[in-house]
Parts: structure tokens; sequence; C-alpha cells
């Protein structure tokens, strides 16, 4: 049976941002249940009727004014569930994000990798939203574009809600220089500085990216910083912005980024074993803020350390 659409809140919430945490919703289909509490053991059974009536108890779970749902509310299809997302025994990650700057608006930040930007899946607290809004006791926060949960480096949030469509407009219009900085083996044959283009779409695996025929949706400026025997620290600069882009690039060319858990081939879930990040760094972000009007030119303080132990 089909789930019901559930996401973080995007429309007006009768509940406030709790640590950091925005509510989520639930619609209520068509459907014949005599009360909430039954479509919720329907639908979510994987919870468990415990912790569910548990919630209820508790008045953790409520409808479209604010009011509590109980045991007995019934249901009424085409309406709203209110609801603060859990996640059972959320693994904590150990790296902690450092700030590079802030002002009113804008706040930067070098994110450490292993760290999800966002709550997804199984993190909620241990993300680096969460984590900026709690430490900053800022519910505002918000990112302005992102990085894969297995990239460090330097990324971007913005303070104030309604000027954070000034500056995801600078990205869309690419006026942002990003450049980033990976660990991939040496190719004879390959030829650099040498710019990367092609079609990519979504991959076999709903998470990943692939390459297929076609024109190009997707560039990448490739160089060579150092090489040391069979790999070399490349520096990228994408000039578009696709999922997983550097990783599908250097993938596609026969030198897939050291330690990619995606490419060329997916692996297994490495779970806790934190031993081999990706090496794939957010190295710098440059543009002309759109408040300040000032060049804005951050770096990241991190190193790729890959090729320790090899």
């Amino acid at each position: 049976m089909k789930k019901p659409a559930v996401r973080l809140c995007d429309l007006p919430s009768p509940l406030p941002v709790r640590d950091g945490i925005a509510p989520s919703y639930a619609w209520l289909p068509e459907g014949n249940w005599p009360t909430i509490y039954a479509f919720l053991l329907d639908r979510f059974a994987v919870i468990g009727e415990s912790i569910l009536s548990k919630r209820l108890a508790n008045g953790e779970i409520v409808d479209e004014v604010g009011l509590p749902i109980d045991l007995l509310t019934p249901y009424k299809a085409g309406k709203r569930i209110w609801y603060y997302r859990e996640v059972e025994a959320e693994p904590r990650i150990p790296f902690e994000a450092e700030i590079l700057f802030q002002d009113a608006h804008l706040l930067v930040v070098d994110k450490p990798h292993f760290l999800p930007m966002s709550p997804a899946g199984n993190y909620l607290k241990e993300t680096l939203l969460i984590r900026l809004r709690a430490a900053l006791n800022n519910q505002d926060i918000t990112p302005i574009h992102r990085l894969d949960r297995e990239t460090a480096g330097v990324v971007m949030f913005c303070l104030t809600p309604e000027l954070r469509g000034k500056y995801q407009r600078l990205f869309e219009a690419r006026e942002v220089q990003k450049t980033y900085e990976a660990i991939a083996p040496w190719k004879d044959g390959l030829s650099f500085p040498r710019v990367h283009q092609s079609k990519m779409v979504d991959g076999d695996h709903f998470v990943t990216m692939k390459e297929v025929p076609g024109e190009p949706n997707s560039e990448t400026e490739m160089s060579v910083l150092a090489r040391f025997g069979d790999w070399a620290l490349y520096q990228l600069k994408p000039h578009t912005g696709r999922k997983h882009q550097l990783r599908v690039h250097l993938a596609s060319l026969g030198i897939p980024i050291l330690h990619d858990p995606f490419y060329p081939i997916m692996l297994p879930d490495k779970g806790d074993d934190f031993s081999k990040p990706l090496q794939l760094l957010a190295r710098s972000i440059e543009f002309i803020d759109p408040i300040t009007h000032m060049t804005r030119h951050f770096v990241s303080k991190r190193h790729l350390n890959g090729m320790e132990g090899l």
C-alpha cells in the first residue's frame, strides 16, 4: 500500500521549530479508517503500536490548528497532521564543522566529511543544519546550496529567510565560482587541463547518477595540481551543478575519486566506519555578495589525507 506524502513543512505549521528541527506533516488520503490512530497503525506500522500510542498520549501529533490528536480522533480525508520526526538510535557523527564567516545575513561553514547537510534517512540531529541552529540559537538558518554527506569543505547558509533567494539566484545564474580538490588515480593517456562535458541523468539506483548519450547538461574544468606515483591531486571547477557531478565525471574517465562508495560501483553501507572519507573537498567559493555588493572569497582550512596508508 502506498505511503502518504510526508515532508518537512513548507506550509504554515501549528507547531514551532523545536531544537532546530522543523515539524513535518502528512496528508490524510481517501480511506475508510475510523480514526487517525487506525490510519497511523496501518501506514506507519514500522514505528510500532506502543510508540504511536505513546506519542498520541503525550500530545505529540496535532491537527491543522494545533489540537492534539488522541486515540479516538475521527479520520477525515484531505486534512493534515503535524508532528516532529524522530530517529531511533541515531548514530553520532564524531566530526565538527568550523564557522569561517558570519554577518547579519550570511553564514559560511567548513563542513567535515560524513556529516549530512540536512535531516534525511537515519540522520536528524546529527546534521550540519540542526547543529548550527542549536549552536547559534537561530531557527531561521537555511542552506543556500548543498554538499554531499561524503564531501567536506565550504558551504553557505542564509540567516535571513527572505534573502535566501538572492543568494540562490547567484548559483542559478552561474555567478558563483566553486573550486574543488580530489585525490584520484593517475591515468596515462589523459591530458590535462581539460573540460569534461556530458549528459547526466538519474542512475540505476535512486541515489546515483550516470552519463548517457545526448546534449551535455554538465561541465567540469579539470587540472592537475600534483602527481605522486599512481595517484594525483586534481583541481575541479564545475560550471554546472548536477548531483554527484564531479564524482560521475572522474569515474567516467576511469579515475574515480579515492574512497568513493558510489562510483564506479555502489559499495555496501560502511555504517559507522569513518576510516576512509571520500577524497573530495570543496576548497573555495567566490562571488559578489548580492546584499553588500562586496567580493566574497572563502577557503576551506581542511586538507585531503587519503594517501595515508596507501
